[in-house]
């Protein structure tokens, strides 16, 4: 049995999901992509007893890091943390598309940037850190692999049945590709994937069945 808990929270008016997630006997969590219902995850949060150790970005679109300065003014000790080749998004409504819808979304800037392959441990979840380029320019999966399945934060790279808009600035649909061929379907099937959008699913499922990516067997030894 899982010695965690993964609550998500699903933010308007773009669907998105946010992520708190801990381990058990813990009273420290992990905030993943914390969307415009920030009232909500503080909500989760002081019900729980927990305090946020880190706000992890999968990528810096506004819809996901809408909650980030409202979370650094309730919980300043909170490290914010993105793919370095996002950053700039944080502090530009510009460039993470909220100047287009009128939101003007800013966010604190990063204490930490993530990089290709390095880990980050932070309460009690250690993760690999891979960078998925193709829906955004620094879009970045976070791996914990450690686990029996392991688990992934995954943005908006992979979905249930579909993958990550590749029409918006600094998309591109061949790179995503072949980030996921490379860096997702390499895990084992029964991997659980909690995407940015939409209900969790797993590597084996999107594997063999995603309309976008899939239609690949399971390579050996990979359930």
């Amino acid at each position: 049995m899982a010695d965690y808990t993964i609550e998500a929270i699903e933010s308007a008016p773009f669907a998105q999901v946010c992520y708190v997630a801990w381990r058990d006997g813990r009273a420290d969590a992990v905030v993943v992509d914390p969307g415009f219902d920030t009232e909500s995850v503080l909500g989760l949060l002081q019900e729980r007893g927990l305090v946020p150790a880190a706000i992890l970005n999968t990528h810096g679109h506004a819809d996901h890091i809408a909650g980030n300065a409202e979370l650094k003014r309730a919980h300043p000790s909170a490290p914010l943390v993105i793919g370095r080749n996002d950053a700039v998004m944080l502090t530009d409504a510009v460039a993470n598309l909220s100047a287009g819808f009128g939101l003007d979304v800013i966010s604190p800037p990063a204490d930490r940037l993530l990089d290709e392959g390095e880990r980050i441990e932070v309460a009690g979840f250690d993760f690999l850190v891979r960078e998925v380029p193709g829906h955004s320019p620094g879009s970045v999966v976070l791996i914990a692999d450690g686990f029996d399945p392991p688990i992934v934060f995954g943005g908006d790279v992979l979905f249930a049945g579909s993958v990550g808009r590749t029409d918006l600035p600094g998309g591109s649909f061949p790179r995503l590709r072949e980030g996921i061929h490379r860096k997702l379907f390499t895990l084992p099937a029964a991997t659980i994937v909690y995407p940015g959008h939409g209900p969790a699913t797993t590597i084996g499922v999107e594997r063999r069945t995603n309309p976008f990516v899939g239609g690949l067997p399971d390579p050996p030894g990979s359930s």
